[in-house]
């Protein structure tokens, strides 16, 4: 008998109690007609309750003779209700005991149901351990019944309808999801894979199996994530809908609680992933090629290339560029073979999410197949397709990485900018990659891959000096700045500051640790014998005292500086002047002024029409000019006096592109400005020109800059998110200042009255940079182990086995990834179905 049935049948005899009890008090009463209208009603349920025990435990059970006794003694009672005492409530109550006892002992749960209810059939390895696990138990009976579901057209409604049980292993038995009645069945445990609910812009399962519906019929429901991860989890993961109704949320290791909502904290197991356990053990016997593949493997190295949701969403014009990139490179090595899964929803994305691309895509599809390419991999078994690669090739935010990376199979991370072979000077672009900005100290300059690199005579002529992290990549500071003798290396991914005395590292101050994913602050500035840390999700704008070592968190206004536009999340402009330092609301015209000495908060408004939200702020020791995320609304605001002045008029054919999409919009014109004498120069951020603004008049003219302006990124190696900025050094007059142009990373000093200007050279020795190149080396916490692709180390060096720097270590990486995994050994499955079998036989 299952457990629910049997807490039926015992809520049952609890109502017989309750009717006893009522029997007694129109029994007292002299309600005689009521007695015997409540004696008949508990005679009919005792009937029930025993057609209810045969049904499944089939005839001659004691529990069932006693509610034959129970149903004669009831009867006997009211032929005699006339003459006997109310002794006889005893007898029914005593009766009614010992059947409990019987129901306790004679009807024990003997066998738990569990259900799995996988909806893509891609996706089953994230169950499949468990109800292996689950269907070896002898004492369970484990049902994997596959729900449909649909897509999403990009109006949000529904479109083609998929059914994917047949797809699932041969030995995997299937049952119907019409055959599976849940109010019938109510199964102990229901396993899920998909958290979304009626909240997948994507696709949809069946509502009737959405998981505020599952928990009606279930005791314990589990989700067990769809996904692995190398180290790292994207914010739309931290809630799902399944999250609030789920019992437990299993997770890959102890280290990923950090990621979820608090609230969740309480329901995740982190137990690793099944996904772990079949790729392990499928690796360790590999399945035959199918027929059509042998021909293109025999004789090759196979390499895996992953085009994954997330990569295409980004910028879906770019991403189709770098796949015929791919296509392009492997055509030319006829000594390779190229594999092509993309994720199993990709096409389904691009129908909801870009529609505008979908042509595009399937004429690149076509492409492949039609010109023989290499092999398109449609199969549903993922786990297969890795035993018989030879390595990876794609985007880094998705599972396959980590799969691979447990494997022991080389990661090659490809970097969706790339779509041509490097040229002698593209490396300029990954080492100086955050340029050079008023703040930071010139001297020295943090390069690609969290290494120090420093001028001795402060000229620009770069050598290394030591490298900041034991990771590889990750970005994880953002530029050096110096106060007094000391230089502090200042955190973006990291959480903690470097100190710098006598051209050494003295110590690291470590902060708070509040984050497990990269993302922690967004900026930083000096104010008097201050350093803020600017958050982006680190949850307190940061206080170091230079002097004494004190460290302040303050939080108590993040949603002001902090803000949410058109789904993105933004960080206001800042600087510093007069003793206090001003964030701007990255949505409306708010301003959070921190005093540096006191830290005392003040939050102010400017008073300006425009409430488009600041991207930038700079001073020109009076006032701060605030540069707008929407729109060209310019605003001056005195803080002191709160005069406030906004400037709109521009030349005409003013216009922006957002340049890492592509798309023409009229948001972020304009870069940090600087002033010389009545005047505002505004460089361009997304706009298509230089500003010259008067700022006594208001008047604007286009500006034509001295130096070389590029209009467009040099080439992918020079990824930019704007085109350029103005520096104001300390110790500049007026009409002096560098300007450094993003888009080719090269400095400029220049004279806004005369226009004259010279290129500052930056140097670096280029087999020193080779030599401190790290190949294939851990890269962060949240990619545990890969090379990736850049100017020294190219797809076609990848395929030639040419690599620059570490070359790769299967044992290393194997070690890396399973530093990232609770019970990596292939038994996560076992252990969270024998965890969530003891949880039941406790409750």
């Amino acid at each position: 008998m299952r457990k629910h049935q049997q807490e039926k049948i015992q809520n049952l005899v609890t109502t017989l109690y309750e009717a006893t009890d009522e029997i007694k008090r129109q029994f007292s009463q002299k309600n005689i007609p009521t007695v015997i209208e409540l004696l008949i009603e508990c005679q009919n349920m005792a009937v029930h309750i025993g057609e209810f025990i045969e049904s499944f435990e089939g005839e001659d059970t004691r529990t069932v003779e006693l509610l034959t006794e129970y149903h004669t003694s009831l009867y006997n009672i009211a032929v005699e209700i006339e003459t006997i005492n109310v002794s006889f409530i005893e007898q029914i109550k005593e009766v009614l005991m010992m059947i409990e006892d019987s129901i306790r002992n004679e009807l024990k749960p003997c066998k738990i149901e569990i259900v799995f209810f996988p909806y893509k059939a891609s996706m089953w390895d994230s169950l499949e351990s468990v109800w292996m696990a689950a269907n070896e138990d002898e004492n369970c009976d484990a049902y994997v019944v596959p729900i449909p579901y649909r897509d999403r057209d990009p109006d949000g409604s529904y479109g083609e309808f998929h059914y994917e049980g047949e797809d699932l292993p041969d030995y995997v038995p299937v049952t119907h999801y019409e055959s599976y009645d849940l109010s019938i069945r109510r199964p102990d445990v229901a396993y899920i894979h998909n958290p979304y609910d009626n909240h997948n812009f994507i696709t949809s399962v069946d509502p009737r199996f959405y998981s505020y519906e599952l928990k009606k019929y279930t005791d314990t429901l589990v989700y067990i994530p769809y996904y692995s991860t190398s180290g790292g989890m994207s914010e739309g993961q931290r809630i799902s809908s399944a999250y609030y109704h789920a019992d437990y949320i299993v997770t890959q290791a102890e280290k990923y609680r950090g990621f979820f909502d608090p609230t969740f904290s309480e329901k995740l197991l982190p137990l690793g992933s099944p996904k772990f356990d079949r790729v392990m053990r499928i690796c360790n016997n590999p399945p035959e090629a199918p027929a059509a593949w042998k021909a293109k493997m025999a004789g090759k190295k196979v390499y895996f290339y992953n085009t994954s949701i997330s990569g295409i969403l980004s910028n879906a014009e770019l991403f189709l560029k770098k796949m015929q990139y791919v296509f392009n490179v492997f055509s030319a090595h006829d000594d390779v073979c190229l594999l092509w899964r993309p994720h199993p929803l990709l096409e389904s994305s691009l129908d909801s999410m870009r529609p505008q691309f979908k042509q595009k895509y399937s004429e690149l599809k076509r492409f492949f197949i039609e010109n023989d390419i290499g092999i398109y991999d449609e199969t549903p078994d993922i786990a297969n397709t890795i035993a018989l690669s030879d390595a990876y090739i794609g985007d880094s935010g998705t599972s396959v990485v980590s799969l691979f990376g447990i494997a022991g199979k080389p990661i090659f991370i490809l970097n969706n900018n790339i779509i041509t072979e490097p040229s002698e000077d593209d490396w300029r672009g990954e080492m100086i990659t955050r340029g050079f900005n008023m703040y930071s100290d010139d001297k020295w300059l943090i390069t690609r891959g969290n290494k120090l690199y420093y001028s001795p005579d402060n000229n620009f002529k770069y050598q290394y000096f030591c490298d900041l992290s034991e990771y590889a990549y990750g970005d994880y500071y953002l530029y050096p700045m110096t106060l007094g003798d000391e230089t502090f290396i200042l955190p973006k991914n990291a959480q903690d500051i470097i100190v710098l005395y006598e051209n050494k590292i003295s110590k690291r101050i470590k902060l708070k640790t509040y984050m497990e994913r990269p993302g922690s602050f967004a900026g930083a500035v000096k104010c008097g014998r201050y350093i803020f840390l600017i958050p982006f999700f680190y949850p307190a704008v940061v206080r170091y005292n230079t002097s004494t070592g004190e460290i302040k968190y303050l939080d108590a206004n993040l949603d002001v500086i902090i803000g949410i536009k058109n789904g993105e999340r933004k960080v206001g402009g800042y600087c510093v002047q007069n003793g206090y330092l001003f964030i701007a609301s990255p949505v409306d015209n708010r301003v959070l002024a921190i005093e540096a000495e006191s830290g005392k908060e003040q939050v102010l408004t400017t008073g300006a029409n425009n409430s488009c939200g600041c991207m930038i702020i700079n001073s020109d020791g009076v006032n701060l000019w605030f540069m707008p995320y929407s729109g060209t609304d310019v605003t001056c605001w005195n803080p002191e006096s709160g005069e406030v002045r906004e400037y709109s008029n521009y030349p005409e054919n003013l216009k922006c592109k957002n340049i890492i999409s592509g798309f023409e919009c009229m948001e972020r014109p304009f870069s940090r400005p600087t002033f010389c004498g009545d005047y505002v120069y505004l460089a361009p951020y997304w706009s298509n020109m230089y500003i010259k603004l008067n700022r006594v008049t208001g008047e604007s003219v286009e500006w034509e800059p001295p130096f070389d302006a590029p209009d467009n990124v040099k080439n992918g190696y020079y990824s930019s998110w704007c085109k350029g900025w103005f520096i104001t050094p300390d110790n500049e007059s007026e009409k002096n200042y560098n300007f450094f142009s993003l888009y080719d990373r090269k400095l400029y000093h220049v004279d806004l009255e005369t226009g004259k200007h010279e290129e500052i050279n930056i140097e670096f020795n280029i087999n020193e940079l080779k030599r401190n190149e790290p190949g294939f080396e851990k890269n962060s916490e949240w990619l545990q182990y890969c090379c990736e692709e850049n100017a020294f180390n190219s797809l076609s060096d990848f395929l030639e086995e040419i690599i620059t720097g570490n070359a790769f270590n299967k044992e290393k990486q194997i070690a890396a990834y399973g530093e990232i995994i609770a019970n990596n050994n292939g038994t996560c499955g076992e252990k969270v179905h024998y965890y969530i079998k003891e949880q039941l036989t406790e409750k």
